[in-house]
Order: C-alpha cells, then structure tokens, then sequence
C-alpha cells in the first residue's frame, strides 16, 4: 500500500483528502505544519506528497527546498496545493522540484487522485 504525506493546515481539508484517498487504497500521514511535514517525510518516507504552500513555522516553499536538497527525501514526488495562483508562484514550486500543483480554488477531488494516480504512475 503507497503511502501519501498530506501538509496542510486546514484540518477539514485534512479529512476530506484522507477519507478519498483512504477509499482509493492509500495509507494517509497528516502534517499541520512544515516542520512536522519535514520530520514525517524524513521518518516515513512517503510515497508521495501532497504539500499546501501556505503553512505554520515553516513556509511550503521552504519545505520543498528542504526536502529537496536531503538526499532521503528528494525523489519522493510532490504536489503543491496552492491558493497562490501566480504563475511565478507556480514556476518557483516547479523549479525547486515539483512533480505537479493544483490550485485550491479550481480543483475537484476526482482532479486530485487523478494527478496522485499520475505522480505515482498508476
């Protein structure tokens, strides 16, 4: 069973995903902030990421280049979830070694286990 990470503040969000990606045969970590969603990553080496940008104690951007730049975590695709629709937003997140984003406003759960199918080549 492939494992995915959630970082997201929003704990209603948190649920929503978890309960949809659990139906779909995923195993669900959560992280409220980045430095948790650092520490997780580093210890349970998720299959795949799903990382809010907008986060607690730790930027999304400053999650990604962390866990980028760690030889443990930086193959592990990641999935930006931004209210942050600027393209240059979007290009940095893609630069720093996102696999893909979505934007809050624009998307529904089916789009989201679809680009998780897509990252994990299922």
């Amino acid at each position: 069973m492939k494992k995915i990470l959630f970082i997201e503040d929003e704990s209603a969000l948190q649920k929503t995903f978890s309960e949809v990606l659990t139906q779909e045969g995923y195993q669900m970590l959560s992280a409220l902030d980045g430095e948790e969603g650092l520490r997780t990553a580093k210890s349970a080496k998720p299959d795949l990421i799903l990382l809010d940008l907008i986060l607690p104690k730790l930027h999304g951007f400053e999650v990604l280049k962390a866990l980028k730049e760690d030889p443990a975590t930086k193959d592990i695709p990641i999935i930006v979830l931004t209210n942050l629709e600027s393209t240059s937003d979007v290009e940095k997140a893609l630069e720093l070694g996102a696999t893909t984003y979505l934007v809050k406003a624009s998307y529904d759960l089916e789009d989201v286990v679809k680009k998780v199918k897509d990252a994990l080549n299922e």
